[in-house]
């Protein structure tokens, strides 16, 4: 039986699975992975947002989002896309503005009766340790233009040669660490300018660092393949590239906005302004957002070892009691070029994840040799008073959604919103109420993210479960919130 919200109509295609058919210039269906349950929460914006991307050039197979869908700045957060490279399109819009925003959880051998004792010590000294909030500074030197552009090119590699981690970090990062496109003579003067102070900070919004308990598993042999067990103590980060992949984003929105015109593309929406993927304009912007994407791979990776050197000094333990190491690291705002499955053979498509998670499935020549069997991690964090999930890709995902899954809750209300429905409550005191210790700069951060703000990301999770997406390894419950 079809649904109509705000004059647009979805069949029903499974269960979670709902399809807008095409029309007024859309040259593939929208397809929205969502609950029958969780429709409600769908005002019909972001619905239009999936129509008007299945009007861009080359795109293959369906516009597609998932079920964490909000609006967004063209594309809607929670939108996968995917362009042919011989003929389609690459858009800023289909990024985002905080290129390679994404979340890497790192693993430790303690128990939470291991942390309990000097867990708000352990909260304090890591707000103290990593800088955190609007313009933050680095946790390091200011760089030289030179270590800027090795960062920009060479990603988490540039922090290893620093100390900043091990080659097992490289092996478990998305692309290991580095898209080799990038190019940083391609960015701005102001770019750099932005940049060059920021690496080794958190940030604002909804970037956050968690200490974490496993609570449940799913998935015992995935689960032990991880190196995941009951109980155990881990750190989540949630950051991305800062004012340097903001200012990249921003530059090209106005330089795209002009290739629209010039290359004579007739759009829905100026906000998915866009150019060929071939094009000199298309080529600067992906080589701009590959250096982008590389700066906060290396941001992630310096902040999670800044994490791993407060752990060992609060408890006064040494590395091998420890045992600190990276599960994943994911990245959820990103173009990559790929090849997938359309019309029955494989073609070179760039597939644009704005609000998502790669997903790759057991065996895919991307994944480092110790998730082959498994598949990759995909990580979805929720909010600071629930929960988050740790999950493994599928040959489902690589088939329905170009190896794409969701990338945590969605938001349901908007910052004002929040801060509104915050008055007069002692936020702080509700949370230490659920066992959650937070340190943030000042309330209405915390505000702003309280867990009402957010669906239930359980909900959202059990969706791409559901649809054969991914598979569901393990539940984490936070103890511990740093923000800026």
């Amino acid at each position: 039986m079809p649904l109509t919200i705000k004059g647009i109509t979805l069949q029903q295609i499974t269960e979670c699975v709902w399809e807008i058919a095409p029309e007024k210039g859309m040259r593939v269906p929208g397809r929205v992975y969502i609950s029958p349950e969780m429709l409600s929460g769908i005002n019909g914006e972001e619905l239009k947002q999936v129509m008007n991307v299945a009007c861009l050039p080359g795109i293959v197979n369906y516009s597609l989002a998932m079920p964490d869908i909000h609006w967004g700045y063209g594309f809607p957060i929670g939108g996968v896309a995917a362009t042919r490279v011989s003929d389609g399109v690459i858009s800023p819009g289909g990024v985002g503005y905080d290129i390679n925003c994404g979340v890497r959880l790192a693993l430790t051998g303690l128990n939470y009766t291991d942390i309990q004792p000097k867990l708000e010590q352990l909260i304090k000294n890591l707000y103290n340790a990593i800088p955190t909030g609007v313009g933050a500074r680095g946790a390091i030197s200011k760089l030289q233009l030179n270590d800027l552009k090795k960062v920009s090119e060479t990603g988490v590699s540039w922090a290893l040669e620093q100390g900043f981690g091990t080659q097992n970090d490289k092996e478990c990062t998305e692309e290991f660490g580095c898209m080799k496109e990038a190019d940083f003579s391609a960015v701005s003067q102001k770019a750099k300018e932005r940049g060059i102070d920021q690496l080794g900070t958190l940030g604002s919004g909804n970037h956050f660092l968690e200490i974490e308990v496993v609570r449940e598993i799913y998935d015992e042999e995935i689960a032990r393949s991880y190196g995941l067990f009951k109980g155990q103590v881990v750190v989540q980060i949630h950051t991305g590239s800062r004012g340097f992949g903001y200012q990249i984003c921003d530059d090209f929105v106005k330089q795209l906005g002009e290739a629209t015109k010039k290359y004579k593309i007739d759009l829905p929406d100026r906000q998915l302004a866009c150019a060929p993927v071939d094009s000199e304009e298309g080529e600067l912007y992906f080589r701009s957002m590959a250096s982008a994407a590389n700066f906060a791979w290396t941001n992630r990776q310096i902040i999670m070892e800044l994490a791993k050197r407060e752990f060992l000094k609060t408890l006064h333990l040494q590395q091998s009691d420890l045992r600190f190491r990276l599960l994943y690291d994911v990245s959820h705002n990103i173009a990559k070029i790929e090849k997938h499955l359309v019309d029955g053979k494989i073609e070179s498509v760039c597939v644009h994840r704005k609000g998502a998670t790669r997903a790759f499935a057991p065996g895919h020549p991307d994944l480092p040799n110790m998730y082959q069997l498994t598949g990759q991690p995909v990580l979805i964090p929720g909010d600071m008073g629930r929960y988050s999930f740790v999950c493994a890709g599928t040959q489902s995902a690589m088939e329905a959604t170009f190896g794409s899954s969701c990338h945590g809750a969605g938001r349901l209300m908007s910052r004002s919103m929040a801060l509104t429905a915050a008055k007069g409550r002692n936020l702080i005191g509700e949370l230490r109420e659920k066992g959650i210790i937070i340190q943030a700069k000042g309330n209405d951060t915390i505000a702003e993210e309280m867990p009402g703000v957010y669906k239930d990301v359980a909900s959202v999770v059990d969706v791409m479960h559901r649809s054969g997406i991914i598979r569901k390894v393990a539940k984490l419950r936070p103890l511990g919130v740093i923000k800026g």
